[in-house]
């Protein structure tokens, strides 16, 4: 079953010695290496316009760093390896690519834009498969807009860096978002959570 993270009891010692105070943005690029080489770079675009808030990447070590470093270059980011829950906790906003990661930071309470791009090809035969409205679990499970998805051609810097500031300083926005999240949790909730979730979005199945 789908369980919440109980917030006031993840172990946190990622952050307690560091200097840096400013709220974190969390950048989760993905779990498969063509993710992380097509979105990452995306998202690395909207530091510069945002220096009161501390970026870092969720990594996967099995790549190695070097893939990171390759696509961080000189930009001022940090990275963490293997320790998304840690990170999430103490995030303010997040940055995720789509997939089973969009959905475990609504259960962190952690507002988020959905990000995807993928080659045109495969994206033309998963949108012939799949009859989805959405594409972020958090949204379909909940059949209806929640978060922010921006898809293809409309991942770019600019509504990438649009949506951040709403998530970031809309405080109405932020409490809509935290509420929905509430409404989700209470979806998902209790014995068979995960059957419920699965049947939800299988019906979208062609």
């Amino acid at each position: 079953d789908v369980v919440q993270p109980e917030l006031t009891q993840v172990v946190n010692d990622l952050f307690q010695d560091n200097d840096d105070k400013r709220p974190i943005v969390a950048l989760l690029p993905g779990s498969r290496k063509q993710e992380i080489t097509s979105i990452l770079a995306r998202m690395l675009e909207v530091i510069p316009g945002f220096p009161d808030y501390r970026f870092i990447i969720g990594g996967v070590s099995a790549f190695g760093e070097e893939l990171y470093t390759e696509i961080c270059g000189d930009r001022t980011v940090e990275i963490i390896y293997d320790k998304t829950y840690q990170l999430l906790s103490s995030a303010y906003a997040a940055l995720v690519t789509s997939g089973t990661a969009t959905l475990e930071t609504a259960l962190m309470n952690v507002p988020q834009v959905v990000c995807y791009k993928g080659s045109y090809l495969s994206y033309q035969i998963a949108i012939r498969i799949v009859d989805v409205e959405y594409i972020s679990l958090v949204n379909l499970v909940m059949e209806r807009l929640v978060v922010t998805e921006l898809l293809q051609r409309e991942l770019t810097r600019n509504n990438l860096t649009l949506e951040l500031k709403k998530i970031l300083n809309d405080i109405p926005n932020r409490d809509r978002i935290l509420n929905d999240y509430n409404d989700l949790r209470s979806k998902l909730g209790g014995k068979g959570a995960s059957e419920r979730t699965a049947g939800l979005i299988r019906k979208y199945l062609k």
